[in-house]
């Protein structure tokens, strides 16, 4: 269970460092990588 959550944590970081011409590419705005990123490690 450790493993997952540090697993989201470096997946929620990675998405606030991504421009927002990734973040499109990906189908997800700034405010929507925000909102992820502000989520508790054991909320998926």
């Amino acid at each position: 269970m450790i493993r997952l959550w540090r697993l989201r944590a470096e997946e929620r970081r990675e998405l606030l460092g991504m421009p927002d011409t990734e973040l499109r590419d990906i189908g997800i705005s700034r405010s929507e990588a925000r909102h992820a990123a502000r989520k508790p490690v054991w909320r998926a």
